[in-house]
């Protein structure tokens, strides 16, 4: 066969490499944005349903009456305080392996939107603790490793706002997220290993132990609480991608632009 009658060679990653331009803080700055109020609508939309839900259409508990009613901002909070986690923990990493300087900003930008959530998923505990426990705090496992990540979120922000560097900063912030990943298993398996005040899961590969429309509000404010961090983190990526890239001609263009 001549040369004239060859095919092209296949490009079988040519989506891969399209979507691998995005890993360039220029790039990925422009999708943020566009995302932003997609996000934000959403999780306005799935909050007003899931309490909606949750606040009027499930009904009191048998034990607990509407005491109960606090599990649609405790556990979607508690889940995402330790998903956000390992989120950070993970693009730290990546950021500390490769030097992707986009990596290391979103684990930047992971960390106070994590801390909020284990903050909120504390003091919910709290409020659901004191009519159920007649305590407002317990040194439980569950509660104990829950505090000590809040500690390894405020510890990760307080390192790298300590240290002028960037570069240098994001590797010393990788170093303690990537060692405090050790604690998300412990408090999702604390009340499986440990004898403890703290309920166990309520969802597991056996099924629900809830209601179908407790399930069905628990789940809807989950989505609405996942939509609102997404949008919290792409927003304080933006900014810090601002931040470091500042002395760059597309940013210097942007800010112009505006400024008008």
């Amino acid at each position: 066969m001549s040369a004239s009658h060859t095919l092209p060679a296949a490009r079988p990653f040519s989506g891969g490499k399209r979507w691998l331009r995005y890993a360039a803080p220029q790039a990925f700055f422009p999708l943020a944005g566009r995302l932003l109020p997609w996000l934000l609508g959403a999780a306005l939309l799935l909050a007003a349903a899931g309490l909606y839900l949750g606040l009027l259409v499930a009904p009191p508990d048998r034990q607990q009456g509407d005491a109960y009613r606090i599990i649609f901002i405790h556990v979607p909070a508690a889940w995402l305080s330790m998903v956000i986690y390992v989120a950070m923990a993970f693009w730290a990493g990546i950021g500390l392996v490769f030097n992707t300087r986009l990596s290391s900003m979103m684990a930047s930008a992971l960390a106070p939107t994590g801390a909020l959530f284990t903050f909120l998923a504390l003091w919910t505990g709290a409020l659901w603790g004191k009519p159920t426990w007649g305590a407002w705090w317990v040194w439980d496992a569950r509660l104990t490793s829950e505090l000590l990540l809040l500690f390894l979120y405020l510890g990760f922000m307080a390192l790298q706002a300590a240290i002028d560097d960037p570069r240098r900063a994001d590797r010393a912030g990788a170093v303690l997220a990537l060692a405090g990943v050790v604690n998300v298993p412990v408090i999702y398996f604390s009340v499986q290993w440990w004898n403890t005040l703290h309920q166990g899961s309520s969802l597991s590969a056996r099924g629900a132990s809830m209601a179908p429309i407790v399930l069905q509000a628990m789940l809807v404010m989950t989505l609405a609480l996942w939509a609102y961090a997404i949008a919290a983190v792409l927003q304080r990526l933006r900014n810090i991608v601002l931040e470091r890239e500042r002395h760059t001609e597309w940013v210097r263009q942007y800010l112009a632009e505006n400024k008008r």
